[in-house]
């Protein structure tokens, strides 16, 4: 069975769900119309604003971070990010699986994530 590929917006709200279903994530808007998703006060998700055509994560797994590197169009997060493993990941063209996007994204929680929330993740 092939892997969900959906539009940019559609695939950004998919991941937007998935981020806000993590423990005790929440959405903030430090910049306007650009939402970010935060556990403890960090950030493990920059989604941009509603026009945005790509998300930010940050991915410490040298497999992973090489994956999303291979994406079309993916480069390390600009002002910096990038060297402490931050990706931008394009949603244009629906080129990416949901999927693939959501399991970037629970990596990124579980890198900033207390262990503690990461052990509720894991026993729920």
């Amino acid at each position: 069975m092939a892997a969900a590929r959906k539009g940019p917006r559609t695939a950004r709200e998919a991941v937007r769900a998935f981020a806000l279903s993590l423990p005790e994530a929440v959405e903030e808007f430090p910049w306007g119309d650009d939402a970010v998703v935060k556990v403890n006060k960090k950030i493990f998700v920059f989604l941009g604003g509603a026009g945005s055509d790509g998300i930010s994560v940050k991915l410490k797994d040298e497999e992973a971070h090489g994956h999303a590197l291979a994406v079309p169009g993916a480069a390390p997060t600009a002002y910096g990010l990038g060297r402490h493993g931050w990706v931008s990941v394009p949603l244009t063209g629906g080129e990416t699986p949901v999927e693939l996007l959501c399991d970037w994204v629970e990596e990124s929680y579980r890198t900033v994530a207390p262990k503690r929330l990461v052990a509720r993740l894991d026993a729920g």
